[in-house]
């Protein structure tokens, strides 16, 4: 009672900032104008009151208030131990900052702190969130001696690392050396081949961790369901299924496993039994709407995409961005040109959401395949950020369908910058120029594509990239 009471008052003092008085100084303030009953903080309470607060943070800047108490008042210093380190690093990647989480732990470094086996998982993460492979390796030597490396957090940690580092094969030497990893491990090992694409070996790996004994929870099954999802296997689908069933718990939400039920039964194509799970559902979400929309789009059903982003708008959820995505896509699917030029100044104009990549490519490819080749060249060239390969290849795919050779040329040197040695832009080019009948330039992109020696993509066009 006495903590709650104390931690409700230095909010309120909290809120006002002042120059007399830091977090430090509050503290001693409270104790000591308390009944003469309660007892000065001891370091370790007066810590744990302190990670209490930073973990009641709303916002970032807040974190960075309360840190910025904490050094000055050099508590720090006075107990240096790793929990309060901890808790602030914590509080950093709460609030999506792990640069500042980095830079705390090199501060507690700095400071001869020893690192615990709650400091490395912290960092770990914050390594990753910013692809800092190089200083991922060197907290898995730290964390080698400090006999922290088969701790299960840090073991989870590194597994994640390498596999987001695309270092498989030292990915599954982590995961190895373990004969007795927990469920966190699989987990890791699971969800790293998902992300990389290696559905198989993702589903592979599930199938073991399942003969071992081990029962998978929500995270497994949302790693294993995506990527069944990415092989389009209906009948692995419906066992998968079952094996959701039997994952949920009365005491966790089961509203993660049912949104990647939803996208997994669209990527296979069944929309009807993603709509079954999803109006079954107690419990809805922006991700629940937004895997229905893009399922729709996906499969072509341009009409129930956008009236199920009417019904999402209705029912007061608020469209993030894989919404859009979503939306644009059934768009290009359904050849709506100028509904999709609504939804997409809609997403700045209504949602204060800033277009990324993939919403320029949505409307780039929209336009390039109604032949509004000049205004998707405008919205290429106002694009705030550089164009990739994909957004190009749109627009090379609309100079291919009408014939566009001066548009054709102009975008071909940039995709030729991006990708020098694919092959995809030479062919639409020299297709390009047969449809004119420009014989002649069809046989100099050729013995180009010869004296380059570009390799041959089987199978591969620009025009028929999607989102």
């Amino acid at each position: 009672m006495f903590f709650s009471g104390l931690i409700s008052k230095l909010h309120v003092h909290g809120t006002k900032r002042t120059n007399h008085f830091t977090i430090f100084h509050r503290l001693n303030h409270f104790v000591t104008t308390s009944s003469s009953s309660v007892t000065p903080l001891s370091p370790q309470d007066r810590n744990k009151l302190l990670a209490t607060l930073l973990s009641n943070c709303t916002s970032l800047a807040r974190v960075r208030r309360i840190h910025g108490d904490i050094f000055r008042s050099r508590i720090l210093d006075q107990y240096p131990i790793a929990f309060l380190w901890n808790n602030i690093m914590r509080s950093y990647i709460r609030h999506e900052s792990p640069l500042d989480a980095i830079q705390v732990y090199l501060g507690m470094v700095r400071s001869t702190v020893l690192p615990d086996r709650y400091s490395l998982p912290i960092v770990i993460k914050a390594a990753v969130q910013i692809h800092d492979f190089t200083l991922g390796k060197e907290l898995h030597s730290v964390a080698v001696r400090l006999g922290f490396v088969g701790d299960e957090f840090c073991e989870s940690g590194f597994i994640t690392l390498y596999c987001k580092a695309g270092e498989f094969e030292n990915a599954r030497k982590v995961f190895d050396e373990n004969p007795e990893r927990k469920l966190g491990s699989w987990n890791a090992i699971i969800g790293g081949l998902n992300h990389a694409g290696r559905a198989n070996e993702a589903v592979e790996m599930f199938v073991d961790m399942k003969r071992s004994g081990l029962e998978p929870d929500d995270f497994t099954m949302v790693s294993v369901t995506a990527s069944c999802g990415g092989l389009g296997d209906l009948s692995l689908a419906f066992q998968l299924h079952k094996c959701v069933l039997q994952a949920k718990t009365e005491e966790k939400s089961d509203i993660m496993m049912l949104n990647s039920l939803i996208d997994m039964y669209g990527k296979c194509g069944r929309m009807d039994l993603a709509s079954h799970i999803f109006e079954e559902m107690r419990q809805r979400n922006v991700v629940s709407w937004s895997s229905m929309i893009v399922g729709y789009a996906a499969n072509g059903n341009t009409l129930e995409a956008l009236e199920c982003f009417r019904q999402m708008r209705e029912f007061g959820v608020r469209p993030n961005k894989i919404t859009f995505v979503g939306v644009l896509s059934a768009c290009v699917h359904g050849g709506l040109v100028e509904e999709g030029k609504t939804y997409f100044a809609m997403m700045k104009s209504e949602f204060e959401l800033e277009p990324g990549l993939s919403h320029y490519g949505c409307i780039v490819d929209l336009l390039s395949r109604d032949g509004q080749l000049k205004e998707a060249k405008k919205v290429v060239e106002e694009m705030p950020m550089k164009p990739n390969v994909m957004v190009w290849g749109c627009l090379m795919g609309g100079c291919e369908k009408f014939g566009d050779v001066e548009m054709a040329e102009w975008v071909a040197p940039y995709m030729v910058e991006l990708e020098p040695w694919n092959d995809g832009v030479y062919v639409v080019l020299a297709n390009v120029y047969a449809l004119r009948g420009m014989w002649k330039d069809v046989e100099r992109v050729r013995k180009l594509m010869k004296t380059k020696k570009v390799a041959k993509i089987p199978a591969y066009s620009y025009a028929s990239t999607t989102f």
